[in-house]
């Protein structure tokens, strides 16, 4: 039996449940006991985005747990997502941090299996990964339904986890794709939030034939570049990235590359939000730049309904006009 709701408004699952475009942003943890500058990156967020995402040893590299900070962000009003990535845990540490997790509040959990130990700082680690993303949503799946995996069941009742699983819809092989996230959605992800996507052929072929008749909304992955050199070097250390020259050879050749590089990510968002459900926005170091990323790609703070933003295209296809709701919502940002 799963344990009553507790009244809390759960943004993403609600604004995915209704059809809804919805907004999520990552953070990521401090490489330090300090948390106060994630914590003001993810408030400056605060009534722009769905939730919040914490990423969890992202690039194998030291970080705070994602879990400590989930419970910070919680604690300020803000709706977290919290990263699981089997690398580091075995299963009795997962099912521990799963059940600690969902006591503290947490609710948005994305399963992932989580970057290979050679892509990080410390390569003489040792990877445990007794689980992997999609083992870890089946037991998110049997905590929902109350199952103890030895005695039978949990005895105050399921957890009320709303689960997400990473798909890469640039993937080299479409039957391996296909294959992965139908396993996903069967164990239990409700979800999927993409890796950056930079084809938005791909995820039109991604939502049309794969995710749209599976009923499994997407949140779609837009990535802040800020120079042809960071692209580069994303390109090179980043599993899965796979940044085209054009855009690359379009950062390069701008007077101004911080600025161009939030030209393309609200371009991507405006195009995105006719294909996908919603978008992941990542914006390493750089998460004040996201308000006016959302603010040109026309997309209203979550207050305004919707109804804040007109949306017109200019000569050079940036969305501009914007009704003074928005900008009043932003101005202090």
């Amino acid at each position: 039996m799963m344990r009553p709701q507790t009244g809390k408004v759960l943004l993403l699952r609600d604004a995915l449940a209704r059809g809804e475009f919805a907004v999520t942003a990552e953070v990521t943890p401090p490489r330090g006991a300090d948390a106060s500058r994630t914590l003001a990156a993810a408030a400056s967020l605060k009534g722009l985005v769905h939730a919040v995402n914490v990423t969890d040893g992202s690039r194998a590299v030291m970080r705070m747990s994602s879990l400590a900070v989930c419970k910070l962000l919680l604690e300020q009003g803000i709706e977290p997502v919290l990263q699981m990535t089997c690398r580091d845990r075995n299963r009795l540490a997962l099912q521990a941090d799963l059940l600690g997790a969902h006591a503290l509040g947490l609710r948005n959990v994305l399963c992932l299996t989580g970057d290979p130990l050679r892509a990080g700082d410390q390569p003489g680690s040792r990877p445990v990964n007794e689980l992997e993303a999609v083992r870890l949503l089946q037991l998110v799946q049997s905590f929902n339904a109350g199952q103890d995996p030895v005695k039978g069941e949990l005895p105050d009742g399921g957890t009320d986890w709303y689960a997400g699983a990473a798909a890469d819809p640039q993937s080299p092989s479409w039957s391996g794709l296909v294959s992965r996230v139908k396993r996903k959605q069967a164990a239990g992800a409700r979800f999927l939030q993409t890796q950056m996507v930079m084809d938005s052929e791909a995820l039109k072929r991604f939502v049309h034939e794969l995710t749209g008749p599976l009923g499994l909304p997407v949140l779609a992955g837009v990535f802040l570049l800020k120079s042809a050199k960071n692209a580069a070097f994303i390109n090179r250390v980043v599993p899965g990235a796979n940044i085209p020259p054009s855009i690359i050879e379009r950062l390069a050749a701008a007077a101004d590359p911080a600025s161009e590089g939030i030209t393309i990510a609200a371009e991507q968002v405006a195009s995105y939000r006719t294909i996908a459900q919603g978008v992941h926005l990542m914006a390493i170091k750089a998460e004040e730049r996201i308000p006016e990323i959302l603010r040109l790609a026309g997309v209203a703070p979550l207050d305004a309904g919707g109804d804040g933003v007109v949306v017109e295209d200019s000569a050079d296809g940036v969305l501009l006009t914007v009704k003074a709701a928005w900008r009043n919502a932003t101005s202090t940002i």
